[in-house]
């Protein structure tokens, strides 16, 4: 599908006027430099919604990852426990420290990581005496992981948690806010996510010590010298204080943002209502932010399957996009030891996510479910 001005996106980005007023401020500030004013109050704001201590701004979730990772000590030789139904960054963030990602399947229903089969890899992993040093989460599509279970299973075993909440900011679990789970967390701000900052992430965390450490690599390690003096290799991770102002603004409107995805969410649900092999991923977490909407298509229940869908509104141009394609199938890492159960292939084959962003209007929304509608009275 070629997008055009009428193509219906799947998550575009959702600004207006009150982004327009933050950045022109901090424009005019003065404050042009990657950090400032409103970096600080962006990370103090993201800090506090989150429910934790500490928050660095830096370039992308991938960075957030790859600084949690770090601040543990990862390295060659280590092991990090993996969901193989996610985006490749949460993978990649293992290979960058030289550790080793082994991969686990997920729950068929929610698509998170199965806590059982985390205890079963564990368990096996811990008998071998492999040096498994983290374990990584991912709220998948803004519903959070069971951390119920998952945090005690890896307590047990003293392996730390970092939450990939990149998809999730706004969600809550047991009352609890997405980025305040585990050692430290990440958010991600690329331009198809519940907020924006253009690109940009935030590194959620309540140790001190991780957080200093993140904010130390994420300025290239500079130490403090009145010439350029470095001891160690460093990233350049910082976010800047302009997209830190966009990011605020952004802040300011996640609840609406959240209503909205929600409102489309719901209207999806009642096109797919009582259809025979046919849900939507997640559809019974009413805390999840609902980023995106997935529907789930049993072929031989329904009579159709989830690409047919697709291409019936690829045809109409309305973006949808496949369910992530596991990581234990990604020539990446081809041969990588994985816990599977066929979960994760499945939600891949047959998962679909349709529009779902807060940006768009009612006559968009009603012109794809009236393409949804026709398609599903096209397979009665």
């Amino acid at each position: 599908m070629i997008a055009n001005s009428q193509t219906v996106l799947l998550s575009g980005p959702d600004v207006g006027r009150l982004e327009q007023e933050y950045v022109l401020a901090a424009l005019q500030s003065g404050w042009i430099a990657p950090v400032g004013p409103d970096l600080d109050r962006f990370e103090r704001e993201i800090a506090d919604r989150a429910g934790v201590p500490h928050a660095v701004g830096v370039t992308s979730g991938t960075a957030a990852l790859h600084l949690a990772l770090l601040g543990l000590g990862i390295g060659p030789g280590d092991v990090v426990v993996v969901p193989t139904l996610t985006f490749v960054a949460t993978a990649n963030v293992v290979v960058y420290t030289g550790a080793t990602p082994v991969f686990a399947d997920c729950d068929p229903v929610t698509g998170n990581l199965d806590p059982d089969l985390l205890a079963a890899l564990l368990a096996e992993l811990s008998a071998e005496g492999a040096p498994v040093r983290a374990v990584l989460t991912v709220d998948l599509y803004g519903s959070c992981a069971d951390y119920e279970r998952i945090l005690p299973l890896c307590a047990g075993y003293g392996i730390p948690v970092i939450e990939d909440a990149a998809e999730a900011l706004g969600a809550t679990h047991r009352g609890r806010a997405a980025g305040s789970f585990g050692r430290a967390a990440a958010l991600s701000f690329n331009g198809n996510k519940i907020i924006t900052s253009s690109g940009g992430g935030m590194l959620l965390t309540a140790d001190g010590e991780l957080a200093g450490r993140a904010r130390h690599l994420a300025g290239q390690a500079r130490l403090p010298a009145e010439h350029y003096e470095h001891a160690e290799v460093g990233y350049n991770y910082r976010l800047s204080n302009l997209l830190a102002a966009l990011g605020r603004a952004q802040l300011c409107r996640l609840d609406e943002m959240i209503e909205r995805r929600r409102a489309v969410h719901d209207a999806y649900a009642k096109v797919f209502a009582h259809l025979d092999g046919v849900s939507l991923l997640g559809d019974a977490d009413p805390a999840a932010n609902c980023w995106l909407t997935c529907v789930v298509v049993d072929p031989d229940r329904a009579g159709w399957s989830a690409a047919e869908l697709a291409a019936h509104l690829a045809e109409r141009n309305v973006e949808t996009r496949p369910l992530f394609k596991p990581m234990h199938l990604q020539p990446l890492f081809a041969g990588a030891r994985a816990a599977l159960s066929g979960a994760a292939e499945r939600l891949f084959r047959t998962g679909l996510a349709l529009p779902s962003g807060s940006a768009l209007t009612p006559e968009q929304v009603r012109r794809v479910l009236d393409e949804i509608t026709e398609f599903l009275d096209g397979h009665r």
